[in-house]
């Protein structure tokens, strides 16, 4: 891996002489990420494997001061750096607008960092990069465009909203190859300044790091509908995370809720209402940087969302770096062929090479992981989204009830019995919290699904029976009853009886109420 030059004798140089001393004596200074300064604090120094804090350095105003004076203005962003390298200063500033913090982000361009990306950069899709700070998604955004530039000799464009990329100063720095470089004034006009990249200067290529907001996504349809390949870096740990996030979404298609008439709803075995995604993607391909050197790519990105809203969890594949620089492939992409992708079905229909006889408990098994819609009925919003998140759960929150697969409510508000509540069908569970704390809700959360699971394994199972039945009664010309079930359940299993062409009926009376099917043909 070839590296240029890395610039960090200019970074030391703006530091305060005692704490410059102490980084430059350090022997393992091209695992440097960061140094710290935060005024009355300890002075400290970042590794990629370690931080070391000098306990005789507690950080001055002078201090902050000498770094401040010896760097470029600080943007909007509050953000500086330093003529012709790739290092990043972000200051932490008081109410008054005084900087009292400094971090000193390492700047590095390295060459064939995209080695283990290299195939999908090059054929030519759109490609989002996603993944925590510090996992090294700047750096390899520079390489895609010195490769995409001076390598596959495309018309590359640069939108350098915090001179990251390309490096502070009029001049860009070498590491970007004979790419071009547009900067952006002021980071709220990031998203005028890729589209005037587009319509002034005909790339082929447009790189942006660091698309965060609904107008920037929004820009980003627009580049990718008018044929030129986009690669961008956006936060974010994987595609579900970004599912949710309703600002970034719509790279990855949008989500919408999708109302069905009782004819569809029944031919695809799922409610009236599923979630749907509501246009193409902006990105083919989404890879997330889980390590410096481990990767996960989902190579259809359209295919990947639609199995999501199914209930299906998708299979990435996994690529790392080895110690050697070979390129590893420990898992390969597996997903699943469905029939019209982009609907939530509660029983999805695989096409895959699988037989008939297990389809049915196949589709039991997805059933487990559809997402659940949850209405909260006041309780604190953030929290229960803060709950979804960190269990990774599959749930969304929904702001129509007629929507709710459940609704989760504080004991004060159910008490009074409110109209919206009284007039939820049975098929609606309500979940009740004592109080509204983050441990009440999660908890409420957690019994949701497990709800919803022993729902979906009684109706999957209820499906199953019903199927079996209509082989039976076929093969042998005799009825055959099934056993008791709720009339919703019951519900189900004549649509499917039904479907088959054979006539049934119900017998017996609750809670013993139960379906015979027929020979009798419809």
């Amino acid at each position: 891996m070839q590296k240029h030059a890395d610039g960090l004798a200019e970074l030391l140089d703006v530091l305060p002489p005692l704490i410059r001393e102490r980084v430059s004596d350090s022997p393992d200074q091209d695992t440097l990420i960061e140094v710290v300064l935060d005024y009355g604090r300890l002075a400290e120094a970042r590794f990629r494997d370690r931080t070391d804090r000098w306990e005789d350095l507690v950080v001055s105003e002078n201090d902050i001061d000498y770094v401040v004076k010896s760097i470029g203005e600080f943007g909007d962003d509050n953000r500086a750096g330093i003529e012709r390298t790739l290092h990043r200063i972000s200051c932490i500033r008081s109410r008054r607008g005084k900087i009292l913090g400094l971090t000193l982000r390492v700047g590095r361009a390295l060459e064939g960092t995209i080695d283990i990306i290299d195939d999908i950069v090059r054929a030519g899709k759109s490609i989002l990069l996603l993944g925590k700070p510090g996992v090294g998604k700047t750096t390899k955004l520079r390489e895609v465009a010195r490769v995409m530039a001076d390598e596959a000799e495309k018309r590359v464009v640069i939108i350098d909203t915090s001179s990251e990329i390309g490096g502070d100063g009029d001049i860009p720095h070498p590491a970007i190859g004979t790419a071009r470089r547009m900067q952006v004034p002021r980071t709220d006009q990031q998203h005028a300044v890729m589209i005037e990249a587009v319509e002034n200067h005909m790339p082929e290529v447009i790189v942006i790091d660091e698309i965060g907001n609904e107008a920037e996504a929004m820009a980003a349809r627009t580049i990718a509908e008018r044929g030129v390949q986009l690669i961008g870096t956006a936060h974010g740990g994987s595609l579900e995370n970004l599912m949710l996030n309703p600002s970034l979404c719509d790279l990855i298609g949008g989500i919408q809720t999708v109302t069905l008439s009782d004819d569809e709803a029944r031919r695809r075995g799922t409610q009236k209402t599923v979630l749907e995604r509501k246009s193409p993607p902006t990105f083919d391909v989404v890879i997330e940087l889980v390590d410096y050197d481990k990767l996960a790519v989902h190579h259809d990105v359209q295919k990947t969302v639609d199995l999501i809203l199914r209930g299906i969890q998708p299979k990435p594949e996994i690529r790392v770096r080895t110690s050697p620089g070979e390129v590893e492939v420990l898992q390969e992409e597996h997903t699943p062929e469905v029939d019209e992708p982009g609907f939530n079905e509660r029983f999805p229909s695989l096409t895959s090479r699988e037989s008939k006889a297990d389809k049915p408990a196949k589709k039991a098994a997805n059933v487990h992981s559809r997402v659940v819609r949850l209405y909260p009925f006041g309780i604190a919003r953030t929290r229960l989204e803060r709950a979804i998140r960190e269990r990774k759960a599959p749930a969304l929150i929904t702001n129509d009830i007629k929507q709710a697969d459940a609704v989760i409510t504080i004991r004060s508000t159910y008490q009074n019995k409110p109209a919206k509540l009284r007039d939820l069908p049975q098929s609606v569970p309500t979940y009740v919290v004592k109080s509204n704390t983050f441990s009440q809700i999660a908890g409420a959360l957690d019994d949701a699904l497990k709800g919803r699971g022993r729902d979906r394994d009684a109706e999957a199972e209820a499906v199953a029976e019903a199927r079996h039945a209509v082989e039976q009664v076929l093969s042998t010309g005799q009825p055959i009853d099934l056993p008791p079930r709720d009339a919703r359940t019951r519900k189900m299993q004549f649509q499917v009886i039904e479907s088959r062409r054979l006539a049934s009926e119900s017998i017996g009376k609750d809670p013993e109420r139960r379906i015979r099917v027929l020979p009798t043909r419809l």
